[in-house]
């Protein structure tokens, strides 16, 4: 990786007050040009403007200051690397304010950042592009020379020159729209003046859409603009937006700021959506729901991600985090929030237990390696700033401030977050800040607390063993470092104040002892707690460590999962915490073998969600033996008793989680070769094809899946042309998603190049490479040599996004040899990507831990897969 000079943020000589900014898009050449009239305050005498700039030829540029000459800069000296750009003046430019004018022409390029081009075909067939933006984090200055960080605030008055038949939409309303003189085919569009905001949220759309529209109850025009024809497919999401911006405005106690606001469906969309004030941008599946072709995991998803970006409204854009060091608090916050806000909407979705499961856990498993970072990181260029964009800032965040809500109770964590969101609306905070607010609320020591939680990398691990005296039950509890790696064994562990809570089999969902702990050791005594009750740490799995019980604590939790007397939320958390310990060789993985089979009478669907990742995590691990098959004979006899209770067809009075259940446990019977589950995937399959009875859209993904596992080149071909023949892009990527489950190595590669295809939009390519990638031995080898053969055309369209690190993360994470890991940091040196550097030491990093894993367990594992299937045996 060539040495950087040190990053340095812009000068503050000159800010921005006001951007006047029009710009006219080409929609046939995909250029754009542009005029910027801002209105600016020279702070200090200077004879330069340095400002951000990247990709973009500026023409002339001048500086008025107010009531005196125009004076024309004389040089730009475009500075690449950093994208900036120095305007140099002949005289010096005094104190006040002033007008700053630059015309400058640009690319509406194909990366999906900045002002770019995302294709889509009408209905007649033909290809067209529309002009859309992706500015966070630090593209807007691809569309305008801005000052590009997110502390420099200010107006922005915005009109765009388009196509007449063509919709124009900005972060605004609209308030003019006239003829454009020089071509009778155009119109210049007029948006009203923005509030004070940061050059990331601005947002222009220009395309052919339609929208459904309905009014909040506080008063706010909410649009879902789709693709031409499919304005029936937004309405699921209007539901959501118009329901969830009241219960925010009620949350904050703070109304939202602006009259409108749109969510719109982009065809080419690198993240998932971007929260831009008053207009959201999403991927088409992250917005779009067809009553007949959505499955439900899609319904949920969409109810997420409307709540997330709706959040960001609030926390994000009318406060701001002062740097990108402070990502988290707007992507933790909204993260966290998503789920307030969906549980609000659809108390069916049991919304707060796959919260568990979806980022408690990822973020632990992430945490726990060496190559984590804390939740706050000094950032500073660019591509360092892009690879904050994980788990951490998202998951670990929203995990802590969930614990931290938990800790501070809700009525004084609203009072809190009013008081942060009055204080500093149109400003920027950072984490401080947000500490203080809740700090005042709740009385509580919430900056010593939190600064554990976000300043230093990791989470802790409590070791609790319990004595019975008389009525009392007394617990001796120690915190060290959780690692991956096994037991931490540094000089010093780093220390948290963990909020812990401890419950009793009398009432398992509700804390009898609450207590912070802030040493290495505690001793805590539970009164009134008789020899025959468990006792458990950490009810709800609310705070943010792993648990490990003594050897008899654990044997008297165990028959809770077998009775379902512990709640779901702990069940699931406490065979998690097993495998983590097991998966760290602090615990044998015979013994989470063991756990795994008492869940047969389980009823959760999260539950079986985060035992079925597991199952798959072992499942990979033990590809590379000989006894793969035997692990996959487990997975059948786990999850047959649950498949037969569900059985094909949904019952009257199921809802939304059993529909989720039905789908997982028939994907995974399906996959692992249950015959009756095959051979009616295969049915329902055939009548599928024939058009003799389409299958429900949550039958879809398992039912493809199984097939494609035990098919052959005619089940692919059938399969690509479902593809081609899909209006929908939720079925389309659906499809994408498992199509690496094909077996034959030729076939694989048929997949593979399928991937880079023009059949495929760019943002998908990934997953399907990744789903070769998790599929198989012969699909994991296939896949990196995929990646490393177009590496050249893979890194082109997804540096410095968080895509390339995904592709990454989802090419290699399998393998499970030194050697391999050796080979991937290999070519990662001699190809580097820079906004992906730490995923790639991750990578490696759990290619090692597997390899030591296969090591420490293997033959145990072996031997106690062939024991349970023998007649002597009694398990």
């Amino acid at each position: 990786m060539p040495d950087r000079r040190p990053f340095e943020r812009l000068p503050a000589d000159v800010r921005p007050v006001n951007y006047g900014l029009c710009l006219k898009p080409d929609l046939i050449d995909f250029t754009f040009e542009g005029k910027l009239e801002a209105a600016v305050e020279v702070k200090n005498a200077t004879n330069q403007i340095v400002m951000n700039c990247a990709d973009i030829d500026i023409i002339t540029a001048s500086y008025a200051p107010e009531g005196d000459e125009e004076i024309h800069a004389t040089g730009f000296n475009y500075q690449n690397e950093d994208e900036k750009v120095t305007l140099s003046f002949p005289s010096t430019l005094q104190k006040g304010t002033g007008m700053l004018k630059i015309d400058f022409v640009g690319e509406l390029n194909d990366k999906m950042k900045g002002f770019y081009r995302s294709k889509y075909t009408t209905a007649s067939g033909e290809v067209r592009y529309a002009a859309v933006t992706q500015f966070e984090a630090t593209d807007a200055r691809r569309a305008f020379p801005c000052w590009d960080e997110p502390a420099i605030k200010a107006t922005f008055d915005v009109i765009l020159i388009v196509p007449k038949d063509r919709v124009a939409l900005s972060n605004m309303n609209l308030i003019e729209r006239k003829p454009y003189p020089d071509d009778e085919n155009l119109v210049e569009v007029k948006f009203a003046r923005t509030p004070v905001m940061s050059t990331y949220l601005v947002a222009f759309v220009v395309g052919e859409y339609d929208f459904v529209e309905a009014r909040s109850a506080d008063g706010v025009l909410v649009r879902v603009y789709t693709p031409v024809g499919k304005a029936e497919q937004g309405k699921f999401a209007l539901e959501v937006a118009a329901k969830t911006l009241p219960f925010y405005k009620d949350y904050f106690n703070v109304p939202y700021p602006l009259p409108k606001i749109d969510l719109i469906a982009i065809a080419d969309f690198a993240a998932g959506a971007m929260e831009n004030w008053g207009l959201v941008t999403y991927r088409e599946t992250a917005l779009l729901i067809d009553p007949k072709n959505s499955c439900s995991s899609s319904r949920q998803w969409v109810a997420l991600v409307v709540g997330h970006e709706l959040a960001h409204q609030w926390f994000g854009n009318l406060v701001t985090m002062e740097w990108w060091t402070h990502l988290w608090l707007n992507e933790g916050f909204a993260s966290w929030i998503e789920y307030l806000c969906v549980d609000h909407c659809f108390p069916e979705y049991d919304i707060w237990t796959q919260f568990v499961s979806a980022d408690y856990t990822r973020a632990q498993e992430l945490d726990a390696l060496e190559n984590s970072h804390p939740i706050e990181v000094n950032v500073g260029h660019p591509s360092e700033v892009d690879e904050i964009f994980d788990a951490i800032s998202y998951s670990k965040g929203a995990s802590v401030i969930r614990m931290l809500h938990d800790y501070i109770g809700d009525e004084d964590f609203r009072r809190g977050m009013n008081q942060y969101l009055t204080k500093f609306q149109e400003k920027n905070a950072a984490t401080e800040d947000l500490w203080e607010s809740l700090e005042e609320a709740s009385g509580k020591p919430i900056a010593a607390v939190m600064s554990t939680w976000t300043k230093q990398m990791g989470f802790p691990l409590i070791y609790v063993e319990s004595e019975q005296q008389e009525d009392k039950r007394i617990l001796k509890l120690s915190q060290r470092k959780f690692c991956a790696s096994g037991p931490h064994n540094g000089e010093e562990s780093p220390l948290w104040m963990v909020p812990i809570s401890i419950c009793t089999s009398e009432a398992p969902a509700s804390a009898k002892l609450r207590l912070l702990m802030d040493k290495p050791e505690m001793t805590t005594v539970l009164e009134g707690v008789t020899s025959d009750q468990w006792v458990k740490l950490n009810p709800g799995t609310v705070g943010f460590y792993r648990t490990q019980y003594s050897p008899t604590m654990l044997e008297s939790l165990l028959p809770g999962i077998r009775d379902l007397s512990l709640q779901p939320v702990d069940r699931l958390g406490l065979q998690n915490d097993l495998f983590s310990l097991a998966r760290a060789g602090i615990i044998s993985t015979v013994e989470v073998l063991k756990v795994m089979e008492a869940f047969v009478n389980e009823p959760n669907y999260t539950v079986w969600s985060d035992l079925s990742c597991n199952l798959g995590i072992l499942s990979t691990l033990l590809s590379h033996t000989e006894f793969h098959e035997e692990i996959q004979g487990f997975i059948r006899d786990v999850f047959s008793p649950i498949g037969l209770r569900l059985g094909w067809d949904p019952k009257p009075g199921e809802g939304h989680l059993d529909a989720l259940l039905r789908g997982l446990v028939l994907g995974k019977l399906g996959k692992a070769g249950h015959k009756p589950t095959l051979d009616e995937a295969r049915r329902r399959f055939k009548d599928h094809v024939e058009g003799k009875n389409t299958l429900s859209a949550d039958l879809r993904s398992p039912v493809y899946v199984t097939v494609l596992k035990h098919g052959d080149s005619a089940t692919l071909d059938t399969m690509l042309k479902l593809h081609k023949l899909a209006d929908m892009q939720e079925e389309k990527n659906r499809i994408e998603r498992v199509l690496g489950a094909i077996c034959s190595a030729e076939l694989i590669q048929k997949v593979l190049s399928f991937s880079l295809s023009e059949d495929v939009r760019p943002q998908d390519t990934v997953s399907v490479i990744g789903g070769v990638a998790g599929a198989s031995k012969q699909g994991r080898k296939s896949a990196w040599v995929f990646v490393k053969d177009n590496w050249e055309e893979l890194y082109n369209r997804y540096q410095g996004g968080f895509l390339i690190s995904r592709l990454i993360k989802l090419s290699v994470d399998g393998f499970a040899s030194d050697k391999m890991a050796a080979e991937v940091k290999t070519f990662f040196d001699a190809h580097p990507a820079p906004s992906a550097e730490r995923t790639v030491q991750q990578c490696c990093e759990n290619i090692l831990l597997n390899a030591a894993w296969l090591k420490r367990d293997a033959d145990a594992m072996h031997q106690y897969l062939l024991l349970r299937k023998s007649p002597s045996s009694t398990v």
